[in-house]
């Protein structure tokens, strides 16, 4: 027997042993050969994750970015999706595509094609080569900006998508697609993809919205969240033709002793925003809608300070201590429960080598402010405007780039049941939070016109989004992670799970 065929006949058997009963027994649905099929298909899976990848696709740099709209909107009408559609919006395009699979249930997709800038300086391998590496203790990964954040678990989904088809089936539940090209810049004009009547018809047809993740942390472990923070991200300017003091261009450093300076007056505002070790919000009406945690979401935050590792927490991000030398279970429930405000990155004068003696003009403040329940984008930036006219300094400019409303998901709706059932079956016990700490424009999916439930799912692993050598896992050597193949089976176990779920 030829020795391809043999090991897919092997990998079909295993796959077999491995289905939930309903599908083993039920011969229609028998994953098997769609397992087979995955691991016939995984260089293909791996170089089309790669092709994306080599595709920059920087809307904060506007680089790249219809190129990556166009790849895209190709990969989508590869993997069988029948009408994808090109969305011009006031900024970059979007995209709106279909899968009639002839299914009784529809399932609404969200997917970015946009990524975070990367200075090749600082990676070890180039972020744009999306090369194949071997990282200790975890196995061969593809390292390239995007590989985690989105375009890893995005291009498992796609591969699961031409796995089925290969198979000969049709897959089980029809989708309806929205991408975007601005997440990474807070997705300001995601509003008008989503709310083009079109696209509100199709996708009050759906179930649910889904987006793809690689949820996997490096102990294998899974946390599903039941909605995000919202966001707003801002820029603070202060300068001395607004302002009318200080200069109106650079000038001698000398003359501080007589003129006044528009950086020390950004930074005396900045100060008025937070309490003074920096920690709790001080904008006036910021916070006053912010919806506390419920008894039952206490206990939630509970249960997962019990089972997660407070030290393996704390060297993730590099820290030693947090807020106030908190608790763990404190500090797990101001993550998910506490707004923040955050300086991004602080520019005025000169930032060369050596010194400059100057006066600067102008000099500005990168902010993010992060939201919960039941504050709103536009309630929250017209506070901070507020606050700063109260305070004296009306004459800083509040200019707002992008950002979003929190997003809120039942614990019971049918799309988070079906992520529950389908880590179970991988003996995953699933940690459960209130939401997650971060941010994404779901709000348009779970408010008003749609109120759909909305969640994240599927297995593997990645790090490193927004950072130096983002990673995504290709070939684990560790069981407790899979690799791009399990992620794809975990895809679709979790469309055959929703297609059958009651």
């Amino acid at each position: 027997m030829d020795r391809r065929v043999f090991l897919q006949d092997a990998a079909a058997t295993a796959a077999a042993v491995a289905l939930p009963g309903w599908a083993r027994t039920n011969q229609p649905d028998d994953l098997a050969p769609i397992f087979a099929q995955i691991e016939k298909r995984h260089d293909e899976a791996v170089q089309r994750l790669q092709e994306w990848i080599r595709q920059p696709s920087i809307a904060a740099e506007n680089r790249g970015v219809n190129e990556g709209c166009e790849l895209t909107m190709r990969l989508l009408r590869e993997a069988g999706f029948g009408q994808v559609t090109r969305l011009p919006t006031d900024g970059q395009p979007g995209i709106f595509a279909t899968l009639d699979a002839g299914a009784p249930r529809t399932l609404g997709l969200y997917f970015m094609y946009d990524v975070k800038q990367a200075d090749p300086a600082e990676w070890t391998s180039p972020p744009w080569t999306a090369a194949l590496v071997d990282k200790p203790g975890l196995g061969k990964v593809l390292m390239g900006r995007g590989a985690v954040n989105q375009k890893g678990p995005e291009a498992a989904f796609l591969a699961a998508l031409h796995a089925i088809r290969a198979a000969g089936r049709k897959p089980p539940v029809n989708f309806v697609l929205v991408a975007e090209g601005e997440e990474e810049i807070g997705s300001p004009h995601f509003p008008q993809i989503v709310r083009r009547p079109e696209v509100l018809s199709a996708l009050g047809r759906s179930l649910g919205i889904f987006m793809p993740a690689a949820a996997q942390g490096l102990d294998g472990q899974v946390t599903i969240t039941l909605g995000a923070k919202g966001v707003i991200e801002c820029e603070l300017v202060s300068s001395g033709e607004r302002w009318g003091r200080g200069p109106r261009q650079d000038i001698h450093s000398s003359n501080k002793a007589r003129v006044d300076s528009p950086a020390w007056h950004l930074v005396e505002a900045l100060a008025t925003l937070v309490s003074p070790d920096g920690n709790d919000p001080a904008i006036e009406n910021y916070a006053d809608k912010a919806r506390p945690l419920s008894s039952s979401e206490k206990a939630m935050v509970a249960e997962a300070a019990r089972r997660l590792d407070e030290n393996a927490a704390k060297q993730l991000l590099g820290v030693e201590h947090w807020v106030r030398d908190v608790s763990w279970p404190e500090a797990l429930e101001l993550l998910v429960s506490r707004p923040t405000v955050n300086i991004e990155g602080l520019v005025g004068g000169y930032t060369g080598p050596g010194g400059k003696t100057i006066l600067p003009h102008r000099a500005v403040a990168k902010l993010d402010l992060r939201l919960v329940p039941d504050m709103t984008a536009a309630d929250s930036l017209a506070a901070l405007k507020a606050h700063l006219a109260k305070r004296g300094f009306g004459d800083i400019e509040v200019n707002m780039t992008g950002g979003y409303d929190p997003t809120s998901t039942p614990a019971d709706a049918m799309v988070i049941r079906a992520q529950e059932t389908v880590y179970r079956r991988s003996r995953i016990d699933p940690i459960v939070l209130p939401r997650n700490a971060g941010s994404w424009p779901g709000y348009v999916f779970t408010g008003d016109p749609l109120r759909l439930a909305a969640g994240h799912f599927g297995l593997g692993h990645g790090s490193g989004a927004h950072a130096p050598d983002e990673y995504y896992v290709i070939e684990s050597t560790t069981s407790k992670i899979q690799g791009i193949d399990g992620a794809v089976r975990s895809y679709v176990e979790y469309l055959y799970e929703v297609a059958h779920a009651t």
